[in-house]
């Protein structure tokens, strides 16, 4: 990836105008007991009526997977997945169980039905996804691994690490809500044994 365009698209700026293009940048690896050997890395961007992630489910479901192996993807986007795209990626993950993921987002998204992309954000959290929004070391690394720097180190912009925090908090109070009502139904649950078999 260009340097221009990872810069442009992967900065976590508070107002992000014209950044209609949604990038990932993916990492595959096989994981055997305590080590894991990569399979596969590169990026993708999403085409005219296509979003990223699920050409991504498009591109990983022609691999022929070993379901009796372990494996782990790792995105880095330049935007959260909307309300459907997580939809998908959850359903994925559910008939693929040796395949974990995380999710490290320069920005989340929203769009005008501002209560569908935070639950879409939940339910890849309850699918057992790891998300999380990108800091100075995913910056970095992305830097290292995905984008034609000619040896040019990462140097951060104004604002990135602010951002990162606001972002953060906003990630973990949306993703609070699944914790709550989680521990809100472990502790029903745990009542109603009690009150039935003591």
């Amino acid at each position: 990836m260009k340097q221009k365009k990872f810069l442009y698209h992967f900065k976590n700026v508070r107002w992000a105008k014209g950044r209609h293009e949604t990038y990932l940048c993916y990492v595959v690896k096989r994981r055997d007991s305590a080590t894991s050997f990569s399979l596969d890395f590169g990026h993708l961007r999403n085409k005219s009526g296509c979003h990223v992630e699920l050409l991504f489910l498009r591109y990983i479901s022609d691999w022929d997977l070993d379901p009796g192996r372990c494996y782990r993807v790792t995105w880095f986007t330049s935007w959260s997945p909307c309300y459907d795209c997580a939809r998908h990626v959850a359903d994925f993950l559910r008939g693929n169980p040796n395949l974990s993921l995380r999710i490290f987002t320069a920005r989340l998204y929203f769009c005008e039905d501002r209560k569908a992309e935070p639950e879409g954000l939940r339910r890849l959290h309850r699918a057992g996804v790891q998300i999380a929004v990108m800091t100075f070391k995913d910056y970095f690394y992305c830097w290292n691994t995905f984008v034609e720097n000619r040896e040019r180190t990462f140097k951060a912009w104004e604002g990135l690490h602010e951002n990162s925090v606001r972002l953060s908090r906003q990630l973990r109070r949306i993703l609070l809500v699944t914790i709550l009502s989680s521990l809100f139904f472990l502790v029903f649950f745990l009542c109603l044994f009690i009150f039935i078999y003591l």
